[in-house]
Formats: C-alpha cells, structure tokens, sequence
C-alpha cells in the first residue's frame, strides 16, 4: 500500500523516543487489521495510536460542556457523530437551511481525540464551537483524567458483536497493508474473540455513569433514542416536527448520498466513502457462517452473561 494512502493512525513519523520505549516494553503481535499491534491498559493498539493516548492523557482538558462520544470501531460511530452535531448546534444551524453536514464529513465535525493526537500533543479545540464534541474509542480506563472527574457528559453506544466484527473485517481489509489483506477470517473471528483487534476487547467498553445506548435500538426506533439522547445532552426536543427532520438529515441514505461522503479523503488519509457500507442490523449474515457466527456468541455470553444486556442478532 502506497504512503500516501496510509491513514494517521497507522503510521510512525511521530512517535517520540518516550513512546518508542514504551512500546518496546508492551506485549505486541501480528494484527489482522495492521501489521503489529500492541497492549496498551487493557486494549490493543496501533503504535501511533498509543502515541495518541499518551498525549491525549497529558495534554488534553475537558470541562463540563463537553459531550464524548464513546465507541468501538464500527459502531455506529459516524451515525452517532452525525446525530450528536445537528442535535448540539440545531438552533445555531437549522436543518432546512445549508446544514454543515450536507457538505462536510461527519468525522471532520467531531474531532477523533487520540486519533487527533497522533499527530501532535498540540492539538488546539478552543476553535470548536460550543458544546464541543468529541469522539474517542478509548476505554473509560484510559480516558483522561479530566474527562472522568469533570461532569462531561459521554454518550456510549455498543453494537452487536458479530455484526461489529463484519464491520471492522471489511473496514479493515480495505485499509490493511499488503501483507494482512489475506489474513483468513477463521483467524480474524479467534483473535476477535480474544480481544485481540484496535480497540479490543469489545467486552471493556462500558463505562460508568453515560447514557448508555445500542446500535440496534437506534436503528429500530430512531426518533424515540434521538430524543433520549438530546434530553441528555442538554437540548431535548419542543416540537415532534424536529425530530424527524434531524432523523432524516442524518439518516444514512441520506448521509451516504451526499457527494462529500462519496468522493475524496479525510486529513487521516481515509477515503470518505469508508465510513458507509449498509449501516444494517443482521448483516453479518452475508459474511459469516453458522459456526463462526456460534463463536463469536459463544464469546459475547462468555464476557456479558448476567449482565442484563441484550443485543439483537
């Protein structure tokens, strides 16, 4: 794969002596996404990644206004991105006029924390406008300290594992570099079910004390979670009208038609059209067999059994 096609969190140029030493310390292995990744608090990491979080725990302060969105990978998370922004800045940008989203990426509106920080630990957000949004696949572990002590408010949404994991097999074989776009998805379902994927494991992402929601009430009951997810986050809903106007705005035919979700690249080096592949509950049907998709059951009852929650199949 040529560099230039390379997105930020997969490359190397800035990594600090600091982290190159931390990095020697941590367990690593081959990954199914990237090359080599590596166990970081819990989690598994690209190295530009754990270059990210470092600076993102020392640099970055949040205060009370601030809303993050919390995912895995796959989640949901341009969707969610996409709701949380026209919801926030709905008085500020009306849906029938020229809304932001119509011609911007839903990523280039709300920031990618430690992916933002990959870059640089001078990441500047004073520019965003108020309330700031963020979005981070970070465990509520690692989260900067500011983030867990201030009175922010997180909005977390999970996915159904097996439809997760065809997300991210597809994501990921279309951005892997050469030598792991042929790593054989009986491989990929195992090492899923370890935990062993960016982000992973999918069974550490519930933190404490957010609005808790899942891809698969969202998509069946779209309005009614939008509006649970506005009187959360401080501007809850006065006329039913709006509700679905913002629904249909962010909706993802709508959002996947739209020139500036099909054509180009993101600053990270992803092609924009990345982001939209069905945006379905129970595609994972057309990837996974019987038996792998047992497997990964059989883990989401190992990690979630008695836990109360439920995710459609």
């Amino acid at each position: 794969m040529a560099s230039s096609s390379v997105p930020v969190y997969l490359k190397d140029e800035n990594l600090t002596q600091e982290t190159r030493d931390l990095l020697s310390s941590l367990p690593s292995e081959k990954g199914w996404l990237v090359s080599q990744m590596y166990q970081f608090e819990g989690s598994w990491q690209t190295q530009a990644l754990v270059q990210g979080i470092v600076n993102c725990q020392k640099h970055f302060e949040a205060n009370d206004s601030y809303v993050i969105l919390a995912t895995l990978a796959k989640s949901g998370t341009t969707w969610l991105k996409a709701l949380l922004f026209a919801l926030s800045h709905r008085h500020k940008f009306p849906v029938s006029g020229k809304h932001p989203l119509l011609v911007t990426n839903p990523h280039s509106l709300v920031p990618y924390l430690e992916g933002d920080y990959c870059v640089s630990p001078e990441v500047n957000f004073s520019e965003l406008p108020s309330p700031r949004l963020m979005q981070t696949h970070l465990t509520h572990h690692s989260l900067p300290v500011s983030i867990k002590s201030s009175s922010c408010k997180i909005v977390y949404c999970c996915r159904n594992p097996k439809d997760l994991f065809v997300s991210i097999w597809h994501f990921g074989r279309r951005l892997a570099p050469e030598e792991t776009a042929e790593y054989p998805i009986e491989t990929a379902v195992e090492a899923f079910c370890k935990g062993k994927f960016i982000g992973g494991p999918f069974s550490d992402h519930n933190p404490n004390k957010v609005l808790f929601v899942t891809y698969e009430e969202l998509k069946k009951q779209t309005e009614v979670e939008v509006k649970r997810i506005a009187e959360f986050i401080g501007c809850g809903f006065t006329a039913e009208e709006e509700v679905s106007e913002i629904v249909k705005l962010c909706s993802f035919e709508s959002l996947s038609s739209l020139e500036v979700n099909r054509q180009g690249k993101l600053p990270n080096g992803i092609e924009s059209n990345a982001f939209f592949k069905k945006g379905k509950v129970g595609a994972w049907r057309d990837t996974l067999s019987e038996s792998l998709a047992e497997v990964i059951d059989r883990a989401a009852e190992e990690k979630f059994g008695g836990s109360g929650l439920k995710l459609s199949s």
